[in-house]
């Protein structure tokens, strides 16, 4: 997640690719949700405005796709190695007429291709160290050439415990390497109330309360950071800019298993802006609102081990 930087943005990233690696090697408490092997997700969030100094507000609609797959490079007893390449897409669909200072925002053509390789070990049969990295460019790749993108990098590692049952605390440190260098902790506990409750948490990226209906659905109550940043040219201007926003996911999803294969996850609830920079000039007027998220998603494959 970004702040003043985009350092934290990062740990996000981290974070779930390190939820995703744990699990094929069996860490995590019993009714949580499934490892995600493909991951196609689509997001909504409508109602957004800005304006310039002397016009009239504009307002647009934030529309995100986004692709993940793990490749396992090594799988056995002791040791996963992951290997995730993913590709966002956003666009801004502008929704008013008239005069637009920047209506070439409407043609940015924002998009993130990341690469992320994350290792588990497993020390016995209740600790696992976990190592993630994470290398993205980001930006208008329809003005902006592949070389003109600055490469941002994010290294982590952190420990897992399960003290029990229904008990797992896991604590760590990333560094990531962007405008600045940013170093920050990680701290991550799962705990089950009850056969069909709990709450999972990985800070600062999100907090959840989870109810599990039966074996193959799940609703959650949680709070979610999410956090974007591109790389353009400034207005009016072939110097390079920056585009960044942070929010909060405040709201309820909704996870369901489709047999043992695939799954479908929905999420729907209010987008808390925390910061948000459009462009230089340009000033944010309506930042939070309704975000709604749609995302279908493959169960990691079955791997047999050769007795």
């Amino acid at each position: 997640m970004q702040f003043r930087g985009p350092g934290p943005f990062f740990i996000i990233l981290t974070l779930l690719s390190a939820h995703a690696v744990c699990q094929s090697l069996k860490p995590g408490l019993e009714g949580m949700a499934p490892s995600k092997w493909l991951t196609f997700r689509h997001t909504h969030a409508p109602g957004k405005t800005y304006r310039f100094n002397g016009t009239d507000t504009k307002r647009f609609t934030q529309e995100e796709y986004f692709m993940r797959v793990w490749v396992p490079l090594v799988h056995n007893k002791k040791m996963a190695v992951l290997l995730g390449p993913n590709y966002r897409t956003e666009q801004l669909e502008f929704k008013s007429t008239g005069e637009n200072p920047v209506s070439h925002m409407e043609g940015w053509n924002l998009r993130t291709f990341a690469l992320d390789l994350n290792s588990v070990v497993k020390l016995d049969s209740s600790s696992w160290l976990i190592f993630t990295s994470h290398i993205n460019k980001s930006g208008d790749f329809g003005r902006l050439f592949w070389s003109e993108i600055p490469i941002n990098y994010t290294l982590s590692a952190s420990f897992l415990r399960r003290k029990s049952a229904n008990k797992e605390v896991g604590f760590g440190v990333m560094m990531n390497k962007s405008f600045r260098v940013t170093v920050l902790p990680v701290l991550i506990f799962n705990y089950n109330f009850s056969e069909n409750s709990g709450l999972e948490m990985m800070l600062p990226k999100k907090i959840a309360f989870r109810k599990n209906l039966s074996p193959s659905d799940i609703i959650y109550l949680k709070s979610e950071a999410v956090s974007r940043t591109y790389y353009l040219h400034q207005f009016n201007s072939d110097a390079l800019g920056v585009c960044r926003r942070v929010d909060i996911d405040l709201g309820m999803s909704y996870n369901r298993k489709l047999g043992n294969y695939a799954g479908v996850e929905l999420f729907a609830g209010y987008r808390q802006n925390v910061s948000n920079r459009l462009i230089e000039g340009a000033v944010p007027v309506q930042t939070s609102g309704f975000a709604g998220t749609i995302e279908l998603y493959v169960q990691p494959p079955k791997f047999k081990r050769r007795k």
